[in-house]
């Protein structure tokens, strides 16, 4: 058989390449346990204000506020309408009396 291209390796780049896989795997377990630790903090961040932190329920739950918003959101449009709409009716109830007013003083 022959020989493969890992044969021609010195021990001292064996040693070199172990090295640096094992610096990445200390890196990476580091970056793992702070990813750990973020997820716990932000798991009780999300128990507190929102009483889980189930996926699924704060989807739900995020589901049901943007429905309340909307809901809310076409209500005060309803009652900025209205008062737009009053508004309008006042001011053109006060032009008119003066209107007549100037008529008969002609």
């Amino acid at each position: 058989m022959g020989k493969s291209p890992q044969d021609d390796h010195s021990i001292e780049q064996l040693k070199e390449q172990y090295e640096k896989l094992n610096e990445r795997k200390i890196e990476t377990k580091t970056e793992l346990k702070r990813a750990e630790e973020d997820l716990a903090t932000l798991q009780e961040d999300a128990d507190q204000e929102f009483g889980t932190h189930d996926v699924a329920e704060l989807r739900e739950k995020l589901n049901t506020m943007e429905a309340e918003n909307k809901k809310n959101r076409l209500e005060y449009q309803k009652l900025l309408d209205k008062i737009e709409t009053d508004l309008a009716k006042v001011e053109k109830e006060n032009k008119q009396p003066a209107a007549s007013e100037s008529e008969t003083n002609d």
